[in-house]
This record gives C-alpha cells, structure tokens and sequence, in this order.
C-alpha cells in the first residue's frame, strides 16, 4: 500500500507523542512560533481573499480553501501546534509517555504559538497591509475580531469541540500519506470545512483577534470599521480571553478526547484493558 492504514496510523503516533514529550524546551518554543506563524499567514491569506470577492459567500468558500495552507506549512516545514499536539493523548494512553510530558509541551506550545500569531497580526497591521481594498480588509479584520469576542461561552465551546475534531483529524490523516501530495490532500478537506462553517480554533484566533485588537489602535482603521456599523465596543482584551478560555477547552476535547482517545480505544487499547 502507498498509505499507511488507521492501525499503522495509530502505533506510529506513539514514537511522535514520545518524542514530542521529550523534546528540548527552546526547540519546542521555536517550532512553536513558527507553527503560530504558520496559522496566523493562513489567515490573513485567507481574510485577503475572501475581502477581494464581492459575493460573500464565494469569498467565504474560496478563504476557506487559502486557510490550510498554514497547517501545510505547519506538516511539511515543521511546527509545534497546540491543536495538533492534543493528539498526544493516544501516546499518554497508551502509557509511551507521562501526563506531565504531554502537558508540559501543551503549556509551552501554547503560549509560544500565542507569540506567533501575535507577531504576524502586528506586522499586518502596523506595516498597513490590512489598507488593501480601501481599508475594506482592514473592516474584515475587526469584524471578525468583534464576532468572536461576543459569542458566547457555550457557542465558542461548543464550535472549539467541532474545530478541532476536524483539525486533530486532518493531522491524524496526514499520518496516512507517504508523500507530500498526499498529507496536504489528506489535511485540506478537514480544514476547509472548519473554516468554513465558523468554528473555532484557539491558535487562529490568537492572531484573528490579535489582529483586531491592533487594527482599532489605528485610527483610520477604526473609523472605517465604525462607518461599516461595526460596533467595537466588545473588541477589548476582556473579550479576547473570553474567547480564548472556551476555545481552548473545546479544542482539547475535540483533538485529545474525540480523536486521540477514540482510535486508542479502537487500535491500541490492550486486551486485558478492555
């Protein structure tokens, strides 16, 4: 077979999880910045596209198909993502590494995508990038930043659940593939679906928000956003943790629980365990 099958897929992830857990804390920190990076040029990439189209909805469809370029960059040029990493729950399980190894990488990770993200939504913004299309892509950036800031805490739980069941199960699929062709293929569906249906990842929303935040900072970007009818007052950092704490939880659930626990209970779980 040119593929791997889900219970190869399975027994390799054990290796990964092992030296995830094991990994030095300034390499784990880089590749962490690199992969918040990576998510925070999909995007903006995809905010870009979607802002050129002047049908809604195909802009919406075709930004959801830019957007995994950033977990291609993350699988194929090496990144540590918070997402992704829920994964090395089967490892944890599967007693190939302690819990205190997969949370100390989740911790790290964590914040040093956090830093990634934080980066790119600085330069966007403050290099003027987001003045494209008459300060519209700029009105994108805020609005987008304001809708997530006023969801809920059930709704953005709820929406962290079903992103990352997707994300976890795109980087689940790359494991599959034997060739690059095959692990970006494998991970774009997942991911364009997420995008698409608005759900919510903790790691993009990192810069989304980021970006939003630093965007009303700037004034002309501010007042193009308000003569939009954007109402900014919920854009603040109270809102970005509101977010960020539900997101977070949700994404957990989805990539650790509904993922990485559900194929370890299906391919690797011992006999006399059952």
């Amino acid at each position: 077979m040119n593929f791997f099958s889900p219970a190869e897929m399975a027994a390799n992830y054990s290796a990964v999880g092992k030296a995830k857990a094991s990994m030095a804390i300034g390499k784990m920190i880089v590749l962490g910045i690199l992969a918040g990076a990576f998510i925070a040029f999909g995007g903006i990439g995809a905010t870009t596209v979607a802002v050129s189209i002047p049908y809604a909805s195909l802009g919406k469809f075709l930004g959801a198909c830019v957007f995994p370029g950033g977990l291609a960059m993350v699988v194929l040029a090496g990144g540590e993502l918070f997402t992704g990493n829920c994964l090395m729950s089967i490892a944890w399980l599967q007693k190939d590494i302690k819990f205190s190894g997969m949370v100390r990488n989740l911790v790290i990770v964590f914040f040093a995508n956090f830093i990634g993200g934080l980066l790119v939504a600085a330069c966007v913004v403050f290099s003027h990038q987001i003045g494209q299309f008459d300060n519209g892509l700029a009105v994108s950036v805020i609005s987008t930043a304001v809708t997530k800031c006023n969801l809920s805490f059930s709704d953005t739980l709820i929406r962290g659940i079903l992103c990352n069941f997707l994300v976890s199960l795109a980087v689940w699929i790359t494991f599959a593939a034997k060739d690059v062709a095959g692990k970006v293929l494998g991970l774009f569906f997942p991911v364009m679906i997420f995008v698409l249906c608005g759900f919510e990842h903790c790691v993009a929303n990192m810069y989304f928000i980021s970006a939003g935040l630093f965007a009303k900072m700037v004034p002309a970007y501010a007042e193009a956003a308000v003569a939009a009818g954007v109402d900014l007052s919920g854009l603040t950092v109270g809102g970005f943790v509101s977010n960020l704490i539900p997101a977070t939880i949700g994404n957990i659930i989805g990539g650790a629980i509904c993922v990485g626990a559900a194929y370890w209970f299906i391919y690797l779980r011992k006999k006399e365990d059952k």
